[in-house]
């Protein structure tokens, strides 16, 4: 008889941006009108993917984007579904005007998010107020409309902070908290505050903030829970990790957080397991309208990554699979098998100073050794 307690499995991945360009493939797309220097429509970023990659038929389903991710999900099985939704869910006329990029779904697209079966987002980043306060509470109202639970932003500060509650039955609670970060774009005046909506900011990446913040999600947890700390932090591209960033990770996990969720790059970056937790520095774009957008190449920000991980009861790592995909006209699929391989050699690179290495399946998916 197996005495060992059930182990969590749980889906990861970066940035999904289901506005602006892929909300005007969606059903009910928003106006298309954009503030941007160059674009003033979300619809020629359909255009250049079609462009780039050859007409489709639209509307498409709401399923259509996940394309053969959803495959792999059933496949794994996990526990929980978790993202970083990066996009605004609204139909607001009046944008932030301290930002030059605006993006928003509309409301009646969040069946696109429901398609894949999406437990959790991940609020606290620098496009979830794109489109001002009215635009955040319609967010946060359609999500919760939907059943999908959110962390990270609020009508105040109190409800910024406060974690996304997701239950196992047989296996335990996981909070998720999300936070976010001026290094990614976020400005500093969409911090919620005690009378103010906006998102959960932090304030530095100082061990005194990585206490206090602990401290705070303490207060939600119950015997047993594990708590994941999911961080919008740091530029779009390159692949070094500011020691600060990674020294803050450290104390997460030194002060008892199971898993750091790190996102804001445009690619991949490196993994390293700390004392036996994960943390990810930066999962990279996973659904994004970036096909046929010219600059960056060499970082390969086409190929993204999904993150099966499996935590023990006291939240260190068991196992971690990753699952290399590509976005082709605004739909997930499998890399081919040298794309894979660019990757895995990537992140073996990148993990040699933080004992982290990866192993090349037969079926193109890496296995995280260390």
């Amino acid at each position: 008889m197996n005495s060992q307690p059930p182990t969590l499995r749980v889906f990861l991945c970066g940035d999904v941006m289901t506005g602006r360009g892929i909300d005007q493939v969606l059903p009910h797309p928003a106006n298309p009108i954009l503030y941007e220097p160059y674009v003033r429509d979300a619809r020629e970023y359909v255009d250049l993917a079609e462009k780039a990659h050859g007409a489709f038929q639209r509307p498409v389903t709401f399923d259509y984007i996940w394309g053969e991710a959803l495959e792999e999900l059933e496949r794994a099985q996990v526990d929980l579904r978790i993202v970083n939704l990066e996009t605004a869910i609204t139909s607001a006329k009046t944008r932030s005007h301290d930002k030059a990029i605006h993006y928003r779904m509309h409301p009646h697209n969040v069946g696109c998010l429901t398609a894949a079966r999406i437990d959790a987002c991940a609020l606290a980043n620098n496009h979830v107020l794109d489109w001002g306060y009215a635009g955040l509470s319609e967010t946060l109202q359609t999500l919760y409309a939907a059943g999908i639970a959110h962390s990270g932003a609020g009508s105040d500060a109190k409800e910024a902070g406060a974690p996304a509650v997701l239950n196992v039955p047989g296996k335990g609670r996981m909070l998720l908290f999300s936070f976010g970060s001026t290094t990614s774009g976020s400005p500093p005046e969409w911090g919620a505050n005690i009378t103010r909506p906006g998102v959960n900011l932090l304030n530095d990446f100082s061990e005194a903030s990585a206490s206090r913040i602990v401290h705070e999600m303490r207060q939600h947890q119950k015997a047993g829970d594990q708590l994941i700390a999911s961080i919008h932090w740091g530029s779009n591209w390159g692949y070094d990790i500011p020691s600060e960033q990674i020294a803050f990770a450290h104390c997460l996990v030194e002060e008892g957080i199971a898993l750091v969720h790190g996102h804001s790059s445009h690619h991949v970056r490196a993994i390293e397991i700390f004392k036996g937790h994960l943390i990810l520095y930066g999962c990279g774009d996973f659904l994004t309208d970036y096909e046929g957008i010219s600059g960056y190449e060499t970082f390969r920000g086409d190929l993204t990554l999904m993150y099966f991980v499996e935590l023990d009861s006291r939240g260190e790592l068991v196992s971690a699979r990753l699952v290399p995909m590509q976005m082709r006209r605004f739909r997930l699929a499998h890399t081919s098998a040298s794309d894979a391989k660019w990757l895995c050699n990537l992140l073996n690179e990148l993990g040699k100073p933080l004992a982290t290495q990866m192993r090349l399946g037969e079926d193109d998916s890496l296995t995280l050794d260390w």
